[in-house]
């Protein structure tokens, strides 16, 4: 009886954890203005790259068993930064879409709800990747790939700069290019 009373409350921790994770930090974001500066640019070539399963192979196949294994721990390190970058944007993205519920425009309004659940979606996915990852550090040649978070992400991105276009057509490129 005790046992199952630990599981219940355990999961119940867990899923409030997932929550709170997938939510993110207590950004104040009410405009699309205010998101300038705000995120920080993630260069998805860059990223694709260190977590290209052919670039793995490629490395393993010309280098020696314990150089392919360091420099793949350092890569797989990088990849950590990444999909910490990518999941700091999620949340203020998460964040803006909530404050577009208060907008007049039932587009802005849709585009809002839309860039939320991506935004949500990308977080939990983000924070999958980074389990992969960590178990790539620790085991350089483990063969998982966290290629899907890079996908959400560009959806996410297509998602805000659609949402940019619908309130500041102007701002479009900037932002686009800050995310």
């Amino acid at each position: 009886m005790i046992i199952t009373i630990l599981l219940v409350m355990s999961a119940v921790v867990l899923i409030l954890v997932l929550l709170r994770a997938a939510r993110g930090q207590s950004v104040d974001i009410a405009a699309i203005e205010e998101l300038e500066g705000r995120t920080t640019p993630v260069d998805i070539e860059a990223f694709r790259n260190l977590v290209d399963p052919e670039e793995e192979h490629f490395l393993r196949v010309n280098l020696p068993a314990c150089e392919f294994n360091r420099i793949q721990r350092e890569r797989m390190r990088a990849a950590v930064e990444y999909v910490l970058l990518i999941a700091r944007n999620a949340a203020i993205l998460l964040r803006l879409g909530e404050a577009a519920r208060r907008n007049s425009d039932i587009r802005v309004v849709e585009a809002g709800r839309q860039m939320v659940e991506r935004a949500i979606r990308l977080r939990i996915y983000a924070f999958v990747a980074l389990l992969k990852l960590y178990a790539m550090v620790a085991f350089p040649g483990a063969n998982i790939s966290p290629l899907n978070v890079i996908d959400r992400y560009q959806r996410l991105t297509d998602t805000a700069t659609r949402f940019t276009r619908l309130q500041q057509p102007g701002m479009t490129t900037r932002i686009s290019s800050a995310l």
